[in-house]
């Protein structure tokens, strides 16, 4: 399983690890199957799943296309499945969290969905995250790649001003995060203005477990929290000394837990 072609032609990058019952992980921004989460995540779900992770188009191994929507990505997800053979879990993390909810929410042929900090973060409507995706769009346009790495981090994740220093002194790292630059507006897109789509997610009909950590964002703990109180019967969970960086080995055993479950 090298690679699906998703319904507008372009070919997405994955690869399958273990067995059992299907289970996807979907990214957040900037990260892929070989940077970020995954690399480190599928190894510890494959000793119980089989383990399907991808690179969301416009990185890494994928194609892309000249005009993005969210409506594709969800279609990506939709070829993968079909691939898996139906009935898979999602395991979404960050702006990963919100695509995969997305994709119960389109009624994609998904078991269980697992959310881990959907950046929701205007939460009230007062937060500005409308004017993110323009401004992303606008560095992009210049040329400025790293400026919209820095967007990102600073102004909309909110990472402090030192971090960024720190990951800019670090230019193995850095170049990465310039390659795949210009799927940021992408990301901003999924998120909606960065305000939780509280129709559409109440009309999700799967098994939801969405999470944060004990020492993530106050905003992160509140989205998720408001999430599960919009998804019915969704359930909640809290990790304990966890932040937006979740180390995969506290992550895992709570995915175990509700993917392998009774319904």
């Amino acid at each position: 399983m090298s690679g699906v072609r998703s319904q507008d032609g372009t070919r997405i990058a994955c690869e399958r690890s273990g067995s059992g019952p299907p289970i996807i992980i979907v990214d957040g921004a900037l990260c892929s199957r070989a940077f970020g989460p995954s690399p480190k995540l599928a190894p510890l779900l494959a000793q119980h799943f089989t383990v399907i992770t991808y690179d969301r188009r416009g990185r890494g191994a994928s194609g892309d296309a000249p005009q993005y929507s969210a409506e594709r990505e969800v279609e990506d997800i939709a070829a993968l499945i079909q691939e898996a053979g139906g009935g898979v879990s999602l395991l979404g993390l960050s702006s990963g969290g919100a695509l995969a909810l997305e994709a119960a929410a389109s009624g994609l042929s998904v078991d269980r969905v697992i959310a881990y900090e959907p950046p929701y973060v205007d939460v009230n409507g007062q937060g500005g995250g409308a004017a993110h995706e323009p401004r992303l769009k606008q560095l992009l346009a210049e040329g400025d790649r790293g400026g919209a790495v820095k967007y990102f981090m600073k102004d909309m994740v909110g990472a402090p001003s030192a971090m960024v220093v720190m990951m800019r002194m670090m230019p193995w790292i850095w170049r990465k995060l310039q390659a795949v630059a210009h799927t940021l507006p992408y990301d901003a897109a999924v998120m909606s203005e960065f305000r939780i789509p509280l129709v559409r997610f109440a009309t999700i009909r799967r098994p939801t477990l969405v999470m944060n950590g004990s020492k993530t964002d106050p905003r992160l703990r509140t989205a998720a929290r408001a999430i599960t109180e919009v998804v019915p019967g969704a359930r909640y969970r809290e990790l304990p000394g966890q932040t937006h960086n979740v180390k995969p080995q506290v992550l895992v055993p709570a995915v175990v837990e509700f993917a392998s479950a009774r319904r």
